[in-house]
C-alpha cells in the first residue's frame, strides 16, 4: 500500500523510485540481459555522480554498491558546500575556482532544497592579531571574487563583511567577549544533509533509466567485467560493460591494486545547540600556527552543532565505520574553545564521526599538505578510476571520469549536461516556499515533503515519532525503505534520517527501523 501510494502522489516521479520490488525486478533482469554500456562501482557522492552523469548523456547504466548509497566517506562529511577558501591560501587558484563553480550549480540549480547559505563568524578577540584579521578580510574579499567569477547572485550568498561585537554575539551568544572588536562576515553553502544528496542523486539517475543496486558486491573487475553477487541472496551473475568505472573512494586499491592512496582522518564532534545558545552561524576559528587551516563549530537543522575537523593520517587497514582518536577530540575542543567564553568539555559531546578521505598519495609531507585535487585514472584494460576531490566538486569528478570511460572504450554519447540537471525534489526558493508541508520535511525533501505528509496522513501509526527526542516519524522510515533503496535497519537510520548520530534516539528507534524494513 505505501508504495502505491507515493508512485501514484502527484508531487513523485515513480521512476525514480528505489523499492524492493524494483531492486529484485532489476536483478532477474540483469542477470538474464548481462549486457550495458557502463559499468560504476561505488555508490558514495561520487558513483552516484558517475551514473547520473552516463545515463543522462545516453548510456545504459548500472551502479553496483557492496553495502549502501553514502555509506563511507560521503556521509561523513562537514556538510559544507564550500568556495575553495582554503585551497586560496595554499595557493591552489584553479581549485578554488571549480569549487565556487561547482557551489553555485548545487545552491542555485541541482540542489536548491538540500543546499542553503551559511553565515560564517570570524571572532576578533584578543587572540587575534590585527596583521592575522588583515589576512583574513583579503582571504574572504578573494571569496568574494570567486563567487562573482562564478556567476553566484549576492542575493544567494552576500558579501563578506565586518561586523560588530553585538553582531557577533547575536550570531554566536557563547562567543568570548573580553576584548572582543568585533568580527569577519562571510557567507559559504550548507547541506542539509549529506547523505540525502547521494540519494537524491541516486534517484535522479534512476528515473532516467539507470540500475541502482546495493547490498550488491562487484568482485573480479576489469574494464568490461564484473562479477556481481546479491548480498541478501547470495545469487551471481556475471555483468558485461563497454566500459567500468572505480568510484570506490577510500577503498579503490582494493579494486585496482595499482591506485596508491593516502587516506586523510576527519573528525567531527556532535554537540546540542544548548552547549552554545542557540549558534546562528557557523564559528570559525584559526588553528594556531596553521595559516589558512581553520576549526569549525557548524549549526545544523536538527538542533546540533558539528565540531570539526581534523586532518590526520589513516594508516592501516581502511575500516567501515573510522573511529577517531582521543588526541583528535581534545584537539577540536581545545581550538574552539580559543574562542569561547565559558569552555566546552567532554560532557558537551554527544557524539563523534569520522571520514577518510581519499587523497592521491603523492609523497607530500602530511596529509593537510595532499593535494585535494581529484584524478581520473584509466588502467590498460580500460578500466576507470576516480579518486581524490571533495564533495562539493563530485560533479565534476563524474563528468571528467565518464569523458575517461568514453575515451577508453570508444563509446558514443552526448554532451555533459548535469551542470543544470535538478534533482527530484528540487525546485527554486520562491516554489519550495508554496510547497504544502512542514518546514523540516520541505528542508529534507523538496518538493516531495507532501507525500511523506501523505504517508502520515493514510496510517495513523505512520504520523507518530519514532523516538523520543526527534521528530522523525516512521512515514519518513517508510518512505526511506519504500523510495530510497533502504534495504536494512541500519540503511534508515544512519543514512536515510542520520538518527545514528545521537547513538540513544536510534537505540530507541531501532525497533520501529527494523519493523519497517522487515
Amino acid at each position: 500500500m505505501t508504495f502505491e501510494l507515493l508512485a501514484d502522489h502527484p508531487a513523485i516521479d515513480a521512476s525514480s523510485l528505489l523499492s524492493p520490488s524494483r531492486r529484485s525486478a532489476d536483478l532477474e533482469r540483469l542477470a538474464t540481459a548481462p549486457d550495458v554500456d557502463l559499468i560504476v562501482i561505488g555508490g558514495g557522492v561520487t558513483g552516484a555522480g558517475v551514473a547520473l552523469d552516463a545515463v543522462s548523456r545516453g548510456l545504459s547504466t548500472v551502479l553496483i554498491e557492496s553495502r549502501d548509497l553514502a555509506f563511507g566517506t560521503s556521509r561523513w562529511s562537514s556538510k559544507l558546500v564550500h568556495g575553495g577558501l582554503r585551497y586560496l591560501a595554499s595557493g591552489a587558484v584553479g581549485i578554488a575556482y571549480e569549487s565556487a563553480v561547482e557551489r553555485d550549480a548545487l545552491i542555485c540549480t541541482i540542489a536548491p532544497h538540500l543546499v542553503r547559505p551559511l553565515p560564517q563568524v570570524v571572532p576578533l578577540t584578543s587572540d587575534v592579531t590585527f596583521f592575522d584579521a588583515a589576512l583574513t578580510r583579503t582571504g574572504f574579499l578573494a571569496g568574494d571574487a570567486l563567487r562573482v567569477a562564478a556567476r553566484t547572485p549576492s542575493s544567494v550568498l552576500a558579501r563578506s563583511r565586518r561586523i560588530s561585537a553585538a553582531e557577533v554575539i547575536a550570531m554566536a551568544p557563547t562567543v568570548k567577549r573580553d576584548g572582543l572588536r568585533g568580527g569577519l562576515l562571510n557567507w559559504d553553502g550548507q547541506l542539509n544533509d549529506d547523505a540525502r544528496l547521494v540519494v537524491g542523486i541516486a534517484r535522479t539517475a534512476a528515473s532516467l533509466g539507470a540500475t541502482v543496486l546495493t547490498h550488491a558486491r562487484a568482485d573480479q573487475v576489469t574494464g568490461s567485467s564484473v562479477d556481481v553477487t546479491d548480498e541478501l541472496t547470495g545469487r551471481s551473475f556475471e555483468l558485461r560493460a563497454k566500459a567500468v568505472v572505480n568510484a570506490t573512494g577510500v577503498w579503490a586499491a582494493q579494486v585496482d591494486s595499482a591506485i596508491a592512496l593516502r587516506p586523510s582522518r576527519g573528525t567531527h564532534l556532535v554537540m546540542s545547540q544548548d552547549s552554545f545558545d542557540g549558534l546562528r552561524a557557523g564559528l570559525t576559528v584559526a588553528v594556531p600556527g596553521h595559516f589558512g587551516r581553520y576549526v569549525f563549530a557548524l549549526p545544523q537543522p536538527d538542533g546540533r552543532v558539528y565540531v570539526g575537523l581534523t586532518d590526520e593520517e589513516a594508516d592501516g587497514e581502511i575500516p567501515d565505520v573510522p573511529r577517531p582518536d582521543e588526541s583528535e577530540i581534545d584537539f577540536l575542543l581545545d581550538t574552539v574553545n580559543l574562542a569561547l567564553g565559558t569552555p566546552l568539555t567532554r560532557s558537551d559531546v554527544l557524539g563523534t564521526y569520522s571520514g577518510l578521505r581519499p587523497l592521491l598519495d603523492s609523497g607530500a609531507g602530511e596529509t593537510s599538505d595532499v593535494s585535494r585535487k581529484h584524478a581520473v585514472l584509466t588502467r590498460g584494460d580500460g578500466l576507470v578510476t576516480v579518486v581524490g576531490g571533495k564533495l562539493t566538486t563530485y560533479r565534476r569528478m563524474a563528468e571528467d571520469a565518464v569523458d575517461a570511460a568514453l575515451a577508453a572504450s570508444g563509446l558514443s554519447a552526448s554532451a555533459c549536461r548535469t551542470r543544470t540537471l535538478p534533482l527530484v525534489g528540487a525546485a527554486s526558493a520562491e516554489a519550495l516556499g508554496r510547497v504544502d508541508a512542514p518546514d523540516r520535511l520541505i528542508a529534507k525533501y523538496g518538493t516531495e515533503a507532501p507525500a511523506v505528509v501523505a504517508l502520515g496522513a493514510s496510517d495513523p501509526s505512520l504520523a507518530e515519532v519514532v523516538a523520543a527526542g526527534t521528530e522523525i516519524t516512521a512515514a519518513e522510515f517508510a518512505f526511506g525503505v519504500h523510495a530510497e533503496g533502504a534495504v536494512t535497519a541500519d540503511d534508515v537510520l544512519e543514512r536515510r534520517t542520520r538518527l545514528s548520530l545521537t547513538p540513544l534516539v536510534a537505540d530507541a528507534a531501532r525497533s520501529a527501523a527494523e519493523a519497517t524494513v522487515s
